[in-house]
């Protein structure tokens, strides 16, 4: 007998009672799919091309409907936007662009009302240099107190005319920049690790601490249910600032020990953080009311979230011990190429990584500073996580739907990427002339073409924005995404949406899916990965060719078509298959 399984029914959509269930969870990070806004870029509410607060709330029914636990919202702080928001002059402002902090506090009670929490990023390791601090240690001069919150030093040279060491900027060039003095002399020089325009704390400095526990404060009194560290791995630096003695050193960036990225010092920093977010996270009731949106109930539960690249999973490991973080992104796992050899090795490492400390592992394919996994899949291995070129664009969305379900099925917690669910590419043709990724304009560093994955998801197949918003799109959209659009796939069975919505439904539905620290490996032909998780069973096949494999039981989900018969499923290249044995 002969059975065909189609990619995805279209589900019904996540009743907010269940989504407001799942709410009441203390634990509920463990397994959370997370989803991530990047808002300038997500929904325009006032027509000026840029997306904003109001725009990410009016769309918030969107994300419950396609059953995510949280949403996290990329910088929307007071900036100057020398970096997309991440250079921050004031951290307990919103930004005229984004809004204010009336939508903020309205963004975060009708997330509240749906089911949905709220996490915020934070960027602990630099300052705008528009912020008031930087701005008065620069104008005060030489000895002023100001300065030592931040990382100011005599150059070299007869004339001071050389940086302080050897250590590159991210973006390119040296991580030092001069500064004029109030008497219009050349003088000190300071650090910045990333742009000029933002320069290291100093975080040796009590009041750098200080600022900082009361800033987290702000943010949980507003109602927040956690924080993303910017460059957790970033805010202390060696003793001394001692030079690195190499010319490459950008190469070696997430494969070496740095003098300026993962310190020991950090940790002590997030133990303190900890203590704060355990005051917030006793028992305490949440709005009530007639509806099922409105019974949602606060239980504790709020979160950090590392943004750590370290050398090793190992390494990241130190910053999700029981005293310190909850969760880190698994960047070995988003770098890792679309091959079972591979994969089953990093999934390995991660689980055995996290074991030991309690907490649980994460899994990500794609966010707002990599190339889309549906562009780096269409490619070839080894062309790293930035990339300009589109590649065979429909094996790519093969590939990045099996790889989603095969994330998906792994223990733990798991973060999905504004638009992936779309199967939106990278677009690699932006015109020089509409980029604006800082890295794009410095001589080396980072490729600088972050702009391809930032470029606003289209709602509609109509409309000058694809209905991203009235006044067109900061960025310009391909016109092949009218068909990619929320409108086109909604209630389409098999399409990419409506095949993370059946995901994420079943992922709340089936028991064995979400949290937990083990896999059991199965005998598998090369090129597949297969794995049981108590009465859940997933087989992912990562090579160019179709294969036979052992029928599971009933299929539950699938990523592209497969036949079974007598027992056995054909599983076609690049697909992944869900079954269930009950």
């Amino acid at each position: 007998m002969s059975q065909q399984h189609s990619a995805a029914p279209a589900p019904t959509p996540t009743s907010a009672a269940a989504v407001a269930t799942v709410g009441t969870r203390r634990d509920w990070w463990r397994d959370a799919v997370i989803y991530q806004v990047y808002p300038r870029s997500f929904a325009d509410s006032n027509g000026d091309g840029m997306g904003d607060l109001e725009g990410v709330r009016s769309r918030l029914t969107y994300l419950r409907d396609l059953g995510v636990d949280a949403v996290w919202l990329s910088p929307f702080y007071a900036s100057p936007q020398a970096d997309a928001g991440y250079d921050v002059a004031d951290y307990r402002a919103v930004d005229p662009m984004f809004g204010n902090l009336l939508d903020a506090d309205a963004l975060i009670r009708d997330a509240r009302a749906l089911g949905l929490r709220i996490i915020v990023d934070l960027v602990p390791n630099h300052s705008s240099d528009q912020h008031e601090w930087f701005k008065r240690a620069v104008a005060e001069g030489p000895g002023s107190p100001l300065r030592d919150r931040y990382h100011f030093r005599p150059g070299k040279g007869a004339d001071g005319e050389l940086p302080p060491n050897d250590w590159e900027s991210i973006f390119g060039g040296p991580a030092w920049t001069r500064v004029t003095e109030p008497d219009g002399t050349p003088g000190e020089w300071y650090l910045h690790l990333f742009a000029p325009e933002q320069p290291d704390f100093n975080w040796e400095h009590p009041a750098v601490g200080d600022e900082f526990r009361s800033i987290l404060r702000f943010w949980l009194d507003m109602g927040v249910d956690g924080f993303r560290i910017d460059v957790a791995h970033g805010l202390v630096k060696a003793a001394g600032l001692p030079d690195l003695g190499s010319h490459d050193q950008l190469k070696l960036l997430g494969n070496d020990v740095m003098p300026f990225f993962d310190q020991d010092g950090v940790h002590d920093i997030y133990r303190q953080w900890r203590l704060i977010l355990d005051e917030y996270s006793g028992e305490k009731k949440g709005p009530e009311g007639p509806s099922a949106e409105g019974r949602w109930r606060e239980t504790g539960g709020r979160i950090f979230v590392a943004e750590a690249w370290t050398p090793t999973v190992e390494r990241t490991a130190h910053y999700v011990r029981p005293d310190e973080l909850h969760q880190a992104f698994n960047f070995q796992y988003l770098s890792t190429e679309w091959d079972a050899k591979e994969l089953r090795t990093v999934v390995d490492r991660t689980l055995e990584a996290m074991r030991p400390v309690g907490a649980p592992a994460t899994w990500v394919l794609s966010n707002h500073d990599v190339t889309r996994h549906a562009t780096r899949f269409a490619n070839p291995p080894g062309l790293g996580t930035q990339i300009r070129t589109a590649g065979d664009r429909e094996l790519g969305l093969r590939r990045a739907r099996a790889a989603t379900l095969l994330m998906l099925a792994l223990p733990g917690s798991a973060y999905v990427y504004q638009g992936e669910e779309l199967g939106l590419p990278d677009v690699v043709d932006l015109p020089d002339e509409v980029r604006q990724d800082p890295a794009y304009f410095r001589g080396a560093g980072q490729d600088g073409f972050r702009d391809g994955c930032r470029v606003p998801i289209p709602w509609t197949r109509e409309g000058s924005s694809y209905g991203f918003g009235a006044g067109g799109s900061w960025l310009p959209q391909p016109a092949e995404w009218a068909e990619l659009s929320v409108e086109a796939q909604q209630g389409v069975a098999g399409s990419t949406l409506e095949l993370y919505r059946s995901a994420l439904r079943l992922r709340r539905t089936q028991p064995d899916l979400g949290a937990g620290d083990a896999v059991e490996w199965l005998k598998a032909p090369e090129g597949v990965l297969a794995f049981r998780r108590g009465e859940f069973v997933c087989v992912a096949n990562t090579s160019a060719e179709s294969v036979r494999v052992p029928s599971h039981g009933r299929v539950l989900l699938a990523s592209g078509e497969v036949a079974e018969t007598d027992g056995e499923v054909k599983l076609p290249a690049d697909t992944t298959v869900w079954w269930t044995t009950a």
